[in-house]
């Protein structure tokens, strides 16, 4: 019998599992919930689709941008899929890497996660302090550094309380901070799109076309790979719901199925509401602006009901900043238990069977890099951010490339094989090097950094970023070097035939 949790996505009275974590404590629902949340798809909108459409030569094509973005996405989530059916390890691309390339590179994925999480959390925060005042029209607080920082904080201490406390409290939580997040821009859109058609949007108003949602009306390939560059990484997140996997209800394939249904769920949302927004109020009026629905809100709703675009935007980055946590935390765990970090990292809470002491280190070490980077410079603090594309390039194209060798000996058995499992993942993986290759050659240019100061002849989130890699590389080196010899003796795996042969019932398939 069912219980209502259960009916949402959040069983109870799950047992431990193989590390300690709850198992089976939370359902497909709550899975997609946190993929779509960890992602903050209104701060990822409001941040990003005024630098889409201001990039010269996209003209009305900002939701065709996003369909193009989605792709890449859509291949690496593929990746997780048939990585997670072999492996449902809460490590994901440090476990799966390490399976198929070897513990060095399975490494260096976990730090990239790490990585990119701690500097996210600085931005999330950021972003909920600062929107925070700004629901209650308090502007003399949202322009204090101070009082920004001190809420940021307070944020990432809630967070961080609530995923020790429990991955059901975590999910139910998601739920709630999402629900509010996408009835709102759903509203948002709604609203925008039936003035447009109404006549009543104004004078810059254009009514939607076909052509917005083709990328081959782009007539710039230059403007379209500029364009996509800037639109892929707001995809970034889903990947969360798979990092509990081994909290989750058929670990082998819900998680999976949850990441892929994400990506589809964001796509939709950030082509609706980019061609409602860019609608209602034309490019000219959006184009490179640093808060694109803020700006275009007002027109829509009138006020107080734009508030409820800065409530989008508040409880993204807090549910975000929630979800960054749980992957953080559990690959943290997965490392510790395999010897590759402090065995410390790797105690699970006996009363509340999650990661406590690796989710308390974190919590910890993004009120440390979001405080300092703070009380540096505001400038570089954005100049992280923005280094931020480095670390999810890396780590989610690795995983792609880890994908195809792991399962190399099953690829060419079957055309589902060849296209579900080598081609799609593979073409993620390239797509991804090719963006990460492309971000450095743009960051290496100290004009496109927001303090546009040179650090090394080189642009600072550049420096930034690469060194993030750099120093794990170094601390790689210098735990083997310390005696922990076992987990770099790990010899590489291939896939069970047998995975690839279930069907997603898990049952023998033909």
């Amino acid at each position: 019998m069912e219980s209502a949790s259960i009916a949402a996505g959040v069983p109870e009275g799950s047992a431990p599992g193989e590390k300690g974590l709850k198992a089976n404590a939370i359902g497909f629902v709550s899975g997609v919930v946190i993929g779509v949340a960890s992602t903050a798809p209104g701060y990822s909108l409001a941040a990003s689709l005024g630098f889409v459409i201001g990039v010269a030569g996209i003209g009305t094509a900002s939701p065709a941008i996003m369909i193009v973005a989605f792709i890449p996405m859509l291949f690496i989530a593929a990746a997780y899929y048939w990585m997670n059916r072999a492996d449902p390890d809460c490590g994901t691309t440090f476990s799966w890497v390490t399976k198929a390339m070897g513990p060095w590179a399975g490494w260096m994925g976990g730090w990239g996660i790490a990585c990119a999480g701690t500097i996210v959390m600085a931005n999330l925060a950021q972003i909920a302090g600062l929107y925070f005042f700004l629901l209650f029209d308090w502007q003399s607080a949202a322009d204090s550094t101070v009082a920004v920082t001190i809420v940021g904080v307070i944020f990432i201490i809630l967070m961080t309380w609530i995923c020790v406390i429990g991955i059901e409290l975590s999910a139910r939580t998601q739920v709630g901070l999402l629900g509010a997040e996408l009835i709102t821009l759903i509203i948002f859109a709604i609203v925008a799109l039936v003035r447009v058609y109404a006549g009543d949007a104004g004078p810059n108003a254009i009514k939607p076309e076909l052509s917005w949602f083709n990328p081959f009306e782009v007539d710039s390939l230059t403007a379209l790979v500029d364009a996509v560059l800037i639109a892929v990484f707001i995809y970034w997140g889903w990947d969360s719901t798979v990092t509990v996997n081994e909290e989750t209800e058929n670990s082998n394939e819900t998680p999976g199925r949850a990441a892929l249904i994400s990506t589809v769920i964001l796509l939709l949302i950030y082509v609706i509401v980019s061609a409602a927004a860019q609608a209602f109020d034309g490019t000219a009026a959006l184009a490179d602006q640093d808060d694109a629905l803020s700006v275009v809100a007002n027109g829509v709703l009138g006020s107080p009901l734009d508030k409820i675009v800065i409530i989008a935007v508040l409880t993204s980055s807090a549910a975000s900043c929630q979800t960054t946590i749980l992957p953080n935390a559990r690959t943290a765990l997965s490392m510790a238990r395999q010897g590759a970090w402090p065995k410390k990292l790797g105690e699970v809470s006996p009363r509340y069977l999650t990661p406590h002491v690796s989710t308390i280190l974190f919590g910890v070490l993004s009120v440390v890099w979001y405080v300092g980077l703070t009380a540096i410079s505001e400038n570089i603090l954005a100049d992280s951010i923005a280094a931020l594309g480095l670390m999810i390039a890396f780590y989610y194209g690795i995983t792609g490339f880890a994908c195809v060798v792991y399962y190399r000996r099953e690829i060419f058995k079957s055309a589902r094989n060849f296209f579900f499992v080598g081609v799609a993942p593979l073409i993620g993986a390239l797509m991804l090097t090719y963006l990460f290759v492309k971000s450095c050659a743009d960051l290496s240019d100290p004009a496109n950094s927001s303090s546009g100061s040179s650090w090394l002849g080189l642009g600072p989130p550049l420096v930034i970023g690469l060194g993030f890699l750099l120093f794990g590389a170094v601390l790689m080196v210098i735990w083997r070097i310390a005696g922990h010899k076992e987990f770099f003796k790990r010899k590489l795996e291939v896939a069970d035939p047998a995975v690839i042969a279930r069907s997603p019932a898990g049952e023998a398939g033909s």
